[in-house]
């Protein structure tokens, strides 16, 4: 039997995965056992090592880093249609799927539920949308893919923020302040976002968003806990729309979103969907889309749920 594959994305955490990695090989191999390490150089090359380690019978293979790389390695499992199991590995900033999953954030205890946690099937989302080229394309998600303000967020996040924003210190509070910032930023420039959404089989309607989630997963953006009622395995998507509530109101409303309370708020609307479908109001338009802290096209989008549809190792009940 082949030995677990652990990916290992260098670069997550701001590039700090590099420098820890001899401590996080030796905590994982006294705490787990040995492995076969894989390390990643661009961009994209985590769904490619997963999937040829799964189609050559890798029966686990573990994502070290953060959200980004945990969705190229469930991609290329699932890309690849093979039965084997994903496991988690953190070592990034955001840790949004993590949470909703249950690991914990040190590697000792991550690496303990690697070796003696349990076999979780979980839904994955599956979005269609539009790439840059103009042409359709796919890929799967775990946690929550989003249209409206978060695509700015994310785009000014990945471009490194401000230069008085603290870049030492533990990469929980520096990456959720980064992620703060950034929305704070979005909240006082962007306008509103009209679209046309349909929710199953139900008449497609015209809504003004400031942002629109469907969500597989509980958290997003740096550990905002957009869908708290979000389960990974009841066949649907918790559907979160934030309306025009101008930037004041979101700004004052943040901590809301924090911590999941904004659900009660008259502006936001709260929906279960095993499918969306969503296009700009203007044809015009570009509406970017979000995929699990990544931007990979804009809408026209249709998003699926896939019951079941991964293995995940997790911790005991």
């Amino acid at each position: 039997m082949s030995l677990p594959v652990v990916i290992v994305n260098p670069e997550s955490a701001g590039g700090a995965t590099a420098n820890a990695w001899p401590r996080i090989a030796s905590e994982l191999s006294t705490h787990f056992g040995s492995f076969t390490p894989k390390f990643t150089s661009e961009k994209g090359e985590g769904m490619e090592i997963a999937a040829n380690a799964a189609r050559k019978g890798a029966r686990l293979i573990i994502a070290c880093g953060g959200d980004g790389t945990i969705s190229e390695v469930a991609n290329g499992i699932l890309s690849a249609g093979c039965e084997t199991e994903l496991g988690i590995l953190p070592s990034g900033t955001g840790g949004d799927f993590r949470k909703s999953i249950g690991i914990p954030a040190l590697v000792a205890g991550a690496a303990r539920i690697l070796r003696n946690g349990q076999t979780r099937f979980i839904d994955v989302g599956k979005v269609t949308f539009t790439n840059d080229e103009g042409e359709p394309e796919t890929r799967y998600f775990l946690g929550v893919a989003s249209f409206g303000m978060s695509a700015d967020v994310i785009a000014r996040v990945k471009e490194g923020g401000p230069d008085w924003l603290p870049t030492k210190g533990p990469k929980w509070l520096t990456g959720r302040l980064s992620f703060a910032v950034a929305m704070l930023q979005t909240a006082a420039k962007k306008a509103a976002t009209r679209v046309v959404v349909q929710l199953d089989e139900d008449p497609a309607r015209h809504m003004t968003v400031a942002n629109l989630c469907v969500a597989n997963a509980r958290y997003f953006g740096g550990g905002m806990k957009i869908a708290p009622n979000a389960k990974l395995a009841d066949g649907k998507f918790d559907v979160i729309s934030i309306g025009d509530l101008g930037a004041a109101r979101i700004l004052a409303n943040a901590p809301r979103l924090y911590v999941g309370a904004h659900l009660s708020m008259d502006d936001v609307g709260h929906a279960l969907a095993a499918k969306v479908s969503a296009r700009p109001l203007d044809k015009n338009e570009t509406v970017e889309v979000e995929v699990d802290g990544e931007i990979p096209g804009h809408l026209p989008a249709t998003f699926q749920i896939l019951p079941k549809a991964l293995r995940v190792r997790s911790p005991l009940k």
